[in-house]
């Protein structure tokens, strides 16, 4: 598993609502991975995961990609590819349902 995170400068209340919306239009939860949204000083930042680095790459580079966030209200990102995951653990209270 590889994470990025994606930060969106502005208002994080208009970010947020954005945000569900590009998820619910097009990345339903039922084909993510691991997608948590965080409020922060500038904004909202976004920790995706995607299966490999070639798997991310190839998603940045899309067309898809570049058109969702902007067709959601969200500005362009701000990129910081992280990395592969050596170990994950989540309390079950951490999950949302």
């Amino acid at each position: 598993m590889y994470l990025t995170l994606y930060f969106f400068d502005g208002d994080p209340r208009s970010l947020i609502a954005a945000h569900e919306r590009m998820l619910a239009e097009h990345y339903p939860a039922r084909t993510l991975t691991l997608n948590a949204l965080v409020r922060t000083q500038t904004g909202v930042a976004v920790v995706d995961a995607c299966p490999s680095r070639d798997v991310f790459e190839a998603f940045a580079a899309s067309g898809e990609f570049r058109d969702a966030p902007t067709a959601a209200g969200l500005p362009e990102p701000r990129i910081q590819p992280l990395g592969d995951v050596e170990r994950l653990h989540v309390a079950d209270a951490a999950v949302s349902t």
